[in-house]
């Protein structure tokens, strides 16, 4: 994966840029443009906030991500992977205490960037992703029952369990009408594609028709107007967030969450990518064009964007070749938001919180989620740990708690792969491998060691264990051929065998050392206090110094 922090457009620009190339830019933005409007409205109204921030979003955002992008196709806006923590921080700090924690998640995402941390986010376990997305998708289709079905409540608990309840103990409040125009707008999304044009979402077909069939039966359901009032149809202004110590370390968290779902959403969706173009994405340019257009998007009203896999997809489907299709996307909008804006506000509630029903199903990878459970019992473990606690405590709590329970199971895994004894050279009969130790004469005072698998700080408690069975010989041959890496715990593993052994009368030798543990031996000291002398590619030319030590 590229790691050069050097965005895509200039790259495609250098190597020119023509007429045929724009004019398939120009078709892929304008139809994913489109394809944004619905949901750039319903995520904004999921989310707690205005419909117009949805788009102001996508404008923004979505212009800067392809601007600063390190993918040549990446569509960014407002996703549905925001929704529950965006909800949970305008509930408790307001819309302000959003935009502070948008703008800490932007710079957050740019130093993630710089530290060239693009190819780190990406290992993530997929348990961990897959738990917390079908999490996130069951929350935001229990959030939009009640629009659905034109329950107008007078409380919705944040809680999930008293979610549950409110609706449970207010099913008298179910609107027919509306529960009629949800329907039919979630049959519209699921026919569209089979009856009508792939080029224009089944989504803004449904919010067209659920609109017209409300004005013209003048039928009795919420739209966005009565709710939020009239939708503006300008741009947004500059306007700085307050900013207050006190409420930034309280953010410090929900804002630790935003960056890390912007940073697994977008490098996801840019490896999507990858695989429909044959490109390769430059992963910590990617997080630093998000952090910028995080650190933009709430200086004129927006919330936290993200790399969107639906519209990535869509963009190349129908075209999109350079950044410049996400940037006439943005154009696309922001056309929209000026001449037809107002409009918006007609929209029927149940419409849209049915298109937020299809993007939850689709988000939930149900089946992915079940296949996982024939995986081993440690990943089931991290995919339900994530996933409940998602649904019933918090995104925050649940990544957290998330991505620590896979680093200990990681470790875990480390520790079983990574073996460390002595060898017997009549045990070590490889016939194909000249380096087995039965091809060599090991003379008497002589102990090989050997270390196979990566010497991190859980394989080294075995290390030390395995060296402690035998008495101190006069030359100790520790054989890391099968050894990748190490890390600071494997460095003072072994500083403190060569200590030990020093004061035993021991020589020790290495055999066969590799590129990344031989530099963090010699940045460590190590390779200075063990002698360059005594560390050998190959085990034939360790056992020559061994024989040479002993006369």
């Amino acid at each position: 994966m590229h790691t050069r922090l050097i965005p895509q457009m200039f790259t495609c620009f250098r190597g020119g840029y023509s007429l045929k190339t724009f004019s398939s830019d120009l078709i892929a933005g304008m139809i994913t443009g489109i394809v944004a409007l619905p949901l750039s409205i319903a995520f904004a109204i999921a989310s707690g906030v205005n419909p117009e921030q949805g788009l102001y979003t996508a404008i923004i955002a979505g212009f800067l991500i392809s601007f600063f992008s390190g993918s040549r196709v990446q569509i960014g806006g407002p996703t549905g992977a925001f929704i529950v923590i965006v909800y949970g921080i305008v509930q408790q700090y307001g819309v302000q205490g959003l935009a502070v924690a948008t703008l800490m998640a932007g710079v957050m995402l740019v130093l993630m960037g710089i530290c060239r941390l693009g190819s780190i986010i990406k290992y993530l376990p997929y348990p961990l992703i897959i738990g917390f997305t079908t999490g996130i998708a069951v929350i935001i289709a229990t959030t939009q029952i009640p629009d659905f079905l034109g329950m107008q409540l007078t409380e919705f608990p944040g809680e999930y369990i008293g979610k549950l309840a409110a609706i449970g103990t207010n099913l008298n409040l179910i609107s027919p009408y509306s529960a009629g125009i949800g329907i039919i707008s979630i049959g519209i999304m699921i026919l569209w594609p089979r009856v009508g044009t792939k080029k224009i979402p089944g989504s803004l077909i449904a919010l067209i028709a659920a609109t017209l069939i409300v004005m013209i039966f003048q039928l009795p359901v919420e739209t966005i107007g009565s709710r939020f009032g009239s939708v503006p149809s300008h741009l947004p202004s500059f306007t700085l967030p307050a900013m207050d110590f006190q409420i930034m370390r309280g953010l410090f968290a929900p804002a630790l969450t935003i960056a890390l779902l912007a940073a697994i959403e977008s490098l996801l969706s840019a490896v999507v990518a990858d695989g429909m173009t044959g490109k390769k994405h430059r992963s910590n340019m990617e997080l630093v064009a998000q952090g910028i257009a995080n650190i933009a998007s709430p200086l004129f009203g927006g919330i936290p964007a993200t790399g969107a896999i639906a519209r990535t997809a869509t963009n190349i489907k129908n075209g999109g070749a350079t950044p410049v299709a996400g940037i006439i996307h943005a154009i696309t909008l922001t056309l929209i938001l000026l001449f037809f804006g107002r409009y918006a506000a007609l929209v029927p509630m149940p419409a849209l919180a049915a298109v937020l029903l299809i993007v939850a199903y689709n988000m939930s990878e149900w089946r992915f989620f079940i296949k996982l459970f024939k995986s081993p019992r440690s990943d089931v473990l991290v995919l339900l740990t994530v996933f409940l606690l998602t649904v019933f405590a918090d995104l925050s709590v649940a990544i957290q708690v998330g991505v620590v329970l896979a680093a200990f199971l990681f470790m875990r895994r480390m520790e079983i792969v990574t073996q460390a004894g002595f060898l017997d050279p009549a045990n070590d009969d490889d016939t194909g491998d000249p380096n087995a130790l039965q091809n060599f004469t090991v003379p008497d005072g002589v102990e090989v060691f050997e270390i196979n698998g990566p010497f991190f700080f859980g394989a080294a408690s075995k290390f030390q264990d395995g060296l402690s069975t035998i008495a101190s010989p006069k030359i100790l041959i520790l054989r890391m051929r099968n050894v990748p890496a190490i890390d600071a715990t494997g460095l003072r593993a072994l500083e403190e065998v060569v200590d030990s052994t020093r004061k035993h009368g021991t020589i020790v030798l290495i055999s066969g050392i590799h590129k990344q543990p031989a530099a963090a031996m010699k940045k460590a000291g190590l390779v200075d206090k063990i002698g360059h002398d005594r560390i050998h590619k190959n085990i034939g030319r360790t056992l020559e110094h061994a024989n040479a030590l002993l006369k």
